[in-house]
């Protein structure tokens, strides 16, 4: 029955997964790399638990990627991204447009007519968005110059399928017209590739049209007004109907309506773009830089997250189980030739890219290894090249199974580029000599210098202590350096670059980074290799907070805590009340607040213990505060300067 196979692929996907990932991780491979092993270990050529039918899911767990352009277009503002424009255009075209040129070139010296090279070349400068940006996240490198470079190029690639899928037909009729080509592809129907609407059960349709714009078969002019139109459609609803649709929808306070909701939004523009002949990656992207600005952007975030992941952790598992293995065995060294060129190819250019851009090595190397794969629009490409008549299944069939590898490579590259690149050549070895001879008397070590590392480094130094900086953004280490500050790049993850920054001689650890996992991570480490440290950390969420006293934390500052409280304070004071009265309460809130976040991580994990601790505690401080506001005495305004000023004053004017 058609419902038992589906349950029985989703228990092997997903059991695949469960085993899979957590042993990558714990051998430091990323969760990319165990979703491709676990692929590889149930698909045809490993177990054979799956076979055909992964390119259904395939389809399908593409959905992933399109969630995750979106969850990306939410953290982009408009005008973010209008800043952006540079590296996008420069550093993005200029890969396409090089590496693009290149790969024709050789097509065109082993004799490949230029439309199929151009093809060729054109489909394989594009890189992995799912992979480079799930990598670079886990990382915490998202932040960093290689990572907002790397998004740069992989956005300019993602826009840079429109005009490809619309030229390829084009090269097609020059083809036939010029006596090069190959046939329009027609073979036994089994496309190793995948893509949307392009797929093999689509080949043998008839000519059926997939598209509106191929079912109302326009003029050319006609069809680009109809493409621009659905683009302005996407910003103009996310501008004027989205937002009053979510916040109908929210009303009704069912968080699994608003989820639905979330989904609906995502999958309607998918579909819209589908129809269109667009990517439903980019429009999604594009509603989601709409939506950034919105009230409602975090909980959409927080409501599609989970799908993202899951779906992309489906898709990962289905490019590992569509890699023909026995293709390769038929023709290694054709396979291996064409892993290694592209790789090599595509370092090179993005190498010097970097380089032009003025990239700092150590950023350029994660730049360039993250970005030196194929990408999964390449099987799209292919797919579509092959029905158009562009390119033959003997092309494509190696074409797909070396990019492939490439994405199931790129994992172990930036391992290779991390573990054996940073650390000779990167920043990381060049400050390590001067890591080492760290004055004994600097008691502290600032883990990270965003706004909350930043702020306490100042404040330190101003009151004569001199804390060391570790910092994985090199070009913040340079600048650090030259305001005069004891700054050294390196992952504060591992516990030799900590020893070198003087942590057994330290005395208090400030936890600083970006990310609750990483922050996780160098207190796991810390406490097991300097457990003499006291370490101060901050959380951005009461569940953070409460994950990070159950390690053993006990200085644990939330992120807005302080501003808020310091807000509500000039709130208050604004309203009438006194100085002295208002600073006594912030005081006694601080405090509350300190003892309240400690006491009920011990029941976090026990909702209808937590519930009642939680709301004990707001009933008692409340009582409490306004006592005491009530209560005040009058000989505490002796301190009060503004009430000192204003009776001043006052004498002043009676007296003349």
């Amino acid at each position: 029955m058609y419902g038992e196979s589906f349950f029985l692929q989703a228990m092997l996907y997903l059991g695949a997964a469960v085993i899979a990932v957590p042993i990558a991780k714990r051998l430091g491979l990323g969760s990319v790399l165990g979703y491709l092993l676990a692929g590889i270990a149930i698909g045809p050529f490993g177990l054979g638990l799956v076979g055909e039918e992964g390119q259904d899911v395939m389809h399908f767990a593409e959905f992933g990627v399109v969630m995750m352009l979106f969850l990306v277009g939410l953290e982009l503002r408009p005008q973010l991204l209008w800043e952006m424009r540079g590296p996008i255009l420069g550093l993005g075209g200029s890969q396409v447009a090089i590496t693009a040129v290149i790969i024709t070139a050789i097509g065109l010296a082993v004799g490949q007519a230029w439309q199929s090279s151009l093809a060729v070349g054109l489909t394989l400068a594009l890189s992995s968005t799912a992979i480079v940006l799930q990598s670079l996240n886990e990382k915490g490198l998202m932040k960093t110059e290689a990572g907002q470079s790397s998004f740069a190029v992989l956005l300019f690639q993602d826009i840079a399928v429109i005009p490809m899928l619309a030229l390829f037909p084009m090269l097609a009729v020059q083809a036939m017209t010029g006596g090069s080509g190959e046939g329009l592809g027609g073979d036994d129907g089994q496309d190793p590739g995948l893509g949307h609407g392009h797929g093999p059960n689509h080949a043998e349709d008839h000519g059926a049209p997939e598209t509106w714009l191929e079912a109302l078969d326009l003029p050319g002019w006609a069809e680009t007004l109809v493409v621009i139109g659905a683009v302005l459609a996407i910003i103009l609803a996310g501008r004027y109907l989205f937002r009053p649709f979510l916040r109908f929808v929210a009303g009704t306070r069912l968080r699994e309506t608003f989820t639905a909701a979330a989904l609906l939004l995502v999958v309607s523009i998918a579909l819209l773009m589908t129809k269109v002949g667009l990517s439903p990656a980019l429009g999604t992207f594009l509603a989601g830089v709409v939506l950034a600005n919105s009230e409602y952007r975090h909980a959409l975030e927080s409501d599609i997250e989970p799908f993202k992941g899951l779906l992309l952790g489906v898709f990962f598992i289905a490019v590992g189980s569509s890699i023909d293995f026995a293709l390769i065995a038929s023709e290694p060294g054709v396979i291996s030739g064409l892993v290694v060129g592209i790789i090599v190819l595509k370092l090179v250019v993005l190498f010097v890219l970097g380089k032009l851009f003025k990239l700092p090595f150590d950023q350029n190397l994660i730049f360039s290894f993250a970005l030196a794969q194929g990408g999964e629009f390449a099987f799209v490409l292919f797919s579509f090249a092959r029905q158009s008549g562009v390119l033959t299944t003997e092309v494509t069939a190696p074409l797909i199974a070396s990019v492939a590898l490439t994405m199931a490579l790129t994992p172990l590259l930036m391992i290779f580029n991390e573990r054996v690149l940073q650390p000779r050549f990167g920043t990381r070895r060049a400050e390590a000599p001067e890591v080492a001879a760290i004055d004994a008397q600097s008691a502290v070590i600032v883990a990270g210098f965003g706004d909350f590392g930043g702020t306490a480094v100042r404040f330190l130094r101003a009151n004569g202590i001199q804390p060391v900086v570790l910092e994985h953004d090199s070009e913040r280490v340079e600048l650090l350096r030259r305001l005069g500050l004891k700054a050294f790049y390196g992952d504060v993850r591992r516990h030799d670059l900590l020893h070198a920054a003087g942590a057994e001689e330290a005395r208090i650890l400030v936890v600083a980074v970006g990310g609750h996992e990483r922050q996780l991570e160098v207190i796991h480490m810390a406490k097991k290799h300097f457990p003499h440290l006291e370490i101060y950390a901050r959380a951005e969420a009461w569940f953070e907070a409460f994950e990070l006293i159950q390690t053993g934390v006990r200085h644990v500052y939330r992120q807005n805590a302080d501003t808020a409280l310091r807000a509500s304070a000039d709130a208050l004071y604004a309203l009438g009340y006194e100085r002295h009265q208002v600073h006594r309460a912030a005081q006694r809130f601080r405090r509350h607040d300190f003892e309240a976040m400690h006491d009920l991580a011990k029941t976090w994990g026990d909702e209808k213990a937590y519930m009642n601790l939680a709301k004990q505690r707001i009933e008692n401080l409340e009582k409490i505060m306004l006592a005491e506001m009530e209560d005040g005495t009058p000989h505490d305004q002796g301190w009060d300067v503004e009430t000192l000023r204003d009776e001043f004053g006052n004498l002043v004017e009676a007296d003349t």
